[in-house]
């Protein structure tokens, strides 16, 4: 790894000069889209180092290129809901990049889904897929559509058109989808079952995130907590600490946030809080997990439900409140810019430790 120390001052200038009239670039040309900025000046910071090191990426302008999607796809969804309306979403994939391999990314339905938050997903995942050693693009996708407290009839027949239009851009060496924030292995059954019959065969490898009965990985589901939470101990062991014995708050109640809970419970600690979109749970004597995956894996119910059978516990509209439980460490599993500056104070002033980030972005730059 590349740090500022390691660079002469002349090259480190250099490159800070190229960052800045790159981002500035960029934000011409993306004027209203504040969620790819934050991630590509994110990004670009981190890189200064790495460019003073090898000026010939700066030669190559590889910034400019790479800050700019290959691709950028936007369709109508039109779908019938149960009470025989028409309704219509829009849907995103974007294929940034595919220097390495075929694109690779998740698609998200969310109602916060759109331009912006999609290639801000798709530029991180550029850097996070390369880091994996596969040959394996960046990519990103979803819709605007809410799939909370719409019945498995809706759901299925919103994916089928979503899929019968994005079925025209992937394949398993072109672009591979997976699931993200409102898609999980139901989800991504829907499509992968439209997409086997417009394609009229069967291809595994276009779609990840599927049930291991047809062709799924047997840990995809617990894969992306599980790996926070082991990045968390090292991290915490570089630093004399352990997950043994400490307070933990989880925001989220998703596949990322559920699995991290499991694990650091596993390793000891005490899981006293998470959330969902609508408020959290504080539960003193640690979350119940076989009730919190029952209620949201199962039953795909609220997470107020949770105190109908654990009254000691204390449920509290309005997730963003969760930042002032004490904690030993915070790890924010849920979405983007969970974390502002405000929340990021409160942190420190309760005594926090060590914060692990499960989501994408989920703190501000001012965080």
């Amino acid at each position: 790894m590349h740090t500022l120390e390691d660079v002469k001052q002349p090259n480190l200038q250099a490159a800070v000069n190229y960052v800045n009239k790159v981002y500035k670039a960029v934000e011409q040309r993306n004027p209203h889209e504040a969620e790819f900025l934050q991630a590509v000046k994110e990004i670009f910071d981190s890189l200064t180092p790495v460019l003073a090191k090898h000026p010939e990426y700066i030669k190559h302008n590889i910034l400019e290129r790479i800050a700019e999607p290959e691709r950028m796809i936007t369709f109508r969804v039109p779908w019938v809901d149960d009470q025989g309306c028409v309704q219509v979403n829009r849907g995103f994939r974007v294929q940034f990049n595919s220097a390495i391999g075929p694109y690779k990314g998740g698609l998200r339905f969310h109602p916060s889904v759109n331009a912006s938050i999609t290639k801000f997903l798709g530029f991180e995942q550029i850097f996070k897929n390369s880091l994996t050693g596969q040959p394996i693009g960046g990519g990103k996708g979803g819709s605007d559509f809410d799939p909370k407290g719409k019945s498995d009839g809706e759901v299925m027949r919103f994916t089928q058109s979503f899929m019968t239009e994005l079925c025209k851009y992937i394949g398993p060496d072109q672009d591979v989808p997976a699931g993200d924030i409102g898609v999980g292995a139901r989800e991504i059954g829907y499509m992968f079952g439209q997409y086997k019959k417009i394609k009229g065969g069967y291809e595994a490898g276009v779609l990840t995130g599927k049930s291991p009965g047809f062709g799924g990985s047997l840990i995809r589901t617990e894969a992306t907590g599980y790996g926070t939470v082991y990045f968390m101990q090292e991290l915490l062991k570089d630093n004399g600490l352990t997950f043994e014995g400490s307070t933990v708050v989880v925001s989220g109640s998703g596949n990322v946030a559920i699995y991290a809970i499991e694990k650091a419970a596993e390793l000891g600690a005490s899981v006293v809080a998470c959330s969902d979109s609508n408020g959290y749970i504080y539960d003193e004597n640690g979350i119940n997990l076989s009730t919190l995956k029952r209620l949201k894996e199962v039953e795909r119910k609220r997470l107020s439900e949770y105190v109908k059978e654990h009254p000691h516990a204390q449920y509290v509209e309005d997730g963003s409140g969760i930042w002032s439980i004490p904690c030993d460490i915070a790890l924010p599993c849920a979405t983007q810019n969970e974390i502002d500056e405000t929340d990021a104070n409160i942190l420190v002033r309760n005594g926090v430790k060590a914060v692990g980030e499960g989501a994408n972005m989920p703190s501000t730059l001012e965080a």
